[in-house]
């Protein structure tokens, strides 16, 4: 069913999935890429919420809950994605109890993750929240000590609620005290130890 009403498309870095208020007619399949969530708030002020990776639905929660995207989507790495009418996606939900099953399990992981951050993140100072975001992107995103950041350093900010100018000082901070190294956006974690004993002291 999904695969018969499902529309192929590459997306180029830049490019948005969804806006923030826009009715829900689709479900979109992230296949390969990277794409960032965020959300509005005061004062218009991007907060990232995760990094969505690919084998991924997005718009599953807007479609069930809200019926208007309340959430942004923007691609932060070029993706190939797959445009699933919102209804044949909701037929199947409703038709076949596993895969209803496999996508509110996804979605519960999912937001207990985000919870987590969401308090660690209250909970800590800046270099601890910092560490957390690389940390972030090293275990849950790349698997790898050493990966390209997807985002920016504004986006970087966005994610960990600070400004750019902040996490400037800190990754530079972190760079010296030999705990990563970073030649633009290329990045490596060289003392996990250290990395994580500041990530839980935050």
């Amino acid at each position: 069913m999904l695969s018969g009403n499902c529309v192929r498309s590459s997306l180029k870095r830049g490019e948005t999935i969804f806006k923030t208020g826009i009715s829900s007619v689709y479900v979109v399949y992230l296949r390969s890429g990277l794409v960032k969530e965020s959300i509005s708030g005061v004062n218009d002020r991007e907060q990232i919420i995760q990094i969505v990776k690919p084998l991924y639905y997005i718009g599953v929660s807007a479609m069930l809950g809200s019926k208007v995207s309340q959430m942004r989507y923007e691609v932060i790495k070029d993706a190939e994605v797959c445009y699933i009418d919102s209804g044949v996606f909701k037929q199947l939900v409703q038709q076949n109890g596993l895969f209803a099953y496999e996508i509110l399990a996804a979605m519960c992981r999912e937001n207990l993750g985000n919870y987590h951050r969401f308090v660690e993140k209250s909970q800590k100072q800046l270099y601890g929240r910092l560490a957390d975001s690389l940390l972030y992107f090293a275990d849950i995103i790349f698997n790898s000590s050493t990966f390209e950041l997807p985002v920016n350093q504004n986006d970087l900010a966005a994610f960990i609620s600070t400004t750019r100018e902040s996490v400037s000082r800190g990754l530079s901070k972190l760079s010296t005290e030999g705990i990563i190294s970073f030649d633009g956006r290329n990045l490596r974690i060289i003392d996990r130890e250290r990395l994580d004993d500041i990530s839980r002291n935050g």
